[in-house]
């Protein structure tokens, strides 16, 4: 479960700025949940203006996923995926920040490291338990320090690469806390919401061999109504009927054998004939992708990663999750992750978006949205609606108009548009 995350010299992202999911001490909607001694969120929602930095915040997360898992295929001497804010004196020349607070077996792991283009400048991990905070190991340019009580990082400290994180070479040789740390950032599913690619397939898979999610995936569409009764996918060889067989969850195949190549895959909707005085006739298929409109076709692709996500308690990171949606579709997203019945894990979704239909007492608490907004030298501002302030110096109320009072520009991040 997601804590925290800080990121600074990123993008538009020159000053450190966190996002955090931890819950306030508000009595708004009761979405919260507890996970050992914290108090946190399942869901948090990110708005702002065009290029005001919303996309960068889920880059920098999917940055620092990236680099640690990429980690163990460097070789001395390659390059790091560096990109630093490029609009202050002497920024280039910095590292990037990242750091993260995330629960594994009910302990709080705080992990962070800074980089350049050639090298990890630092990196350090702690553990907290009920009583205190203590670091396992701490990597400054002079060298890893190694706790007494982190024995699998132990008389690895020289077998380091500078471009290389320890995490990362400790999970490698068999560390079981640096496993399990790699194993949790796996665990992120992040997507984008204009675009299928990179979960159309998974999706598909899920669908055809009724692995996990089968099921409810079908409960979604039959809610939502969306047009169609049945649905098949195919691999070329043989047609599964997915709607009609049996309900029962499936363990995800873990074999590529068990799976079929994406592009021998079709999925086809069945939808009714109907006479003049309405009545069904006989059964007709569609081709998902040239014959369903763009937000079947979404929901449907969408339907992997977030059950996926559900199920096994992970963490969802989207942006543009309302891009060829009604809101009415977002909304019933969003409640999968805000309902504790149908997110007993305590999965977490994280995603940006423009549709303002959203900001409602009804659907999120206040500690649950977030701001992005550009200072005067194009940096990226981050703070959320329950901390902002009102020009009479006052928070924002519970039971505000925020949808009214954010298009007014009551709380910043919207656009300034000047007259020609």
């Amino acid at each position: 479960m997601l804590i925290e995350f800080t990121v600074g010299n990123f993008l538009s992202f020159y000053t450190r700025r966190t996002l955090n999911f931890r819950a306030a001490a508000i009595s708004d909607l009761n979405h919260s949940f507890e996970a050992g001694r914290h108090k946190l969120l399942p869901a948090a929602v990110l708005y702002g203006a065009n290029s005001s930095g919303k996309s960068n915040l889920l880059k920098a997360l999917a940055a620092m996923r990236n680099v640690l898992l990429q980690s163990v295929k460097l070789n001395d001497g390659e390059l790091l995926d560096y990109s630093p804010f490029l609009l202050a004196e002497n920024s280039t020349t910095e590292p990037s920040y990242f750091e993260i607070e995330f629960l594994i077996d009910g302990k709080k792991i705080r992990y962070g490291y800074e980089y350049n283009q050639t090298r990890i400048v630092s990196e350090w991990l702690y553990e907290s338990t009920a009583k205190a905070e203590k670091p396992l190991f701490v990597r400054t340019e002079e060298g890893i320090g190694v706790a007494d009580n982190f024995k699998e990082g132990k008389g690895k400290e020289e077998a380091t690469n500078d471009n290389r994180l320890f995490v990362s070479l400790v999970a490698q040789l068999g560390g079981e806390t640096c496993k399990k740390i790699i194993a949790w950032f796996q665990g992120c599913n992040l997507i984008s919401g204009l675009s299928n690619q990179g979960y159309n397939s998974f999706t598909m898979k899920m669908l055809q061999h009724k692995l996990e999610g089968f099921d409810l995936a079908v409960g979604l569409f039959r809610k939502l109504q969306l047009g169609f009764e049945d649905i098949v996918v195919s691999d070329g060889s043989a047609t599964t009927d997915v709607l009609h067989e049996s309900l029962a969850i499936y363990r995800r195949k873990e074999s590529p054998d068990d799976m079929v190549d994406e592009k021998q895959m079709t999925l086809k909707t069945t939808h009714y004939k109907y006479d003049k005085e309405g009545n069904k006739t006989e059964k007709v298929s569609f081709d998902k992708n040239k014959n369903e409109s763009e937000g079947t076709k979404k929901i449907i692709d969408l339907t992997g990663p977030v059950f996926d996500t559900l199920i096994h308690g992970k963490v969802l990171i989207v942006d543009e999750l309302d891009a060829k949606l009604h809101p009415l579709l977002t909304r019933e997203i969003v409640s999968l992750f805000n309902s504790k019945e149908t997110n007993p894990k305590h999965a977490q979704l994280l995603f940006a978006t423009h549709n303002t239909n959203l900001l409602s007492a009804d659907i999120f608490r206040r500690d649950q949205v977030w701001f992005t907004e550009k200072d005067e030298v194009e940096q990226t501002d981050l703070y959320n609606l329950v901390e902002f302030r009102l020009p009479d110096g006052s928070k924002v109320r519970n039971d505000s108009n925020l949808e009214r009072n954010y298009i007014r520009g009551r709380y910043g991040a919207i656009p300034y548009i000047t007259a020609l």
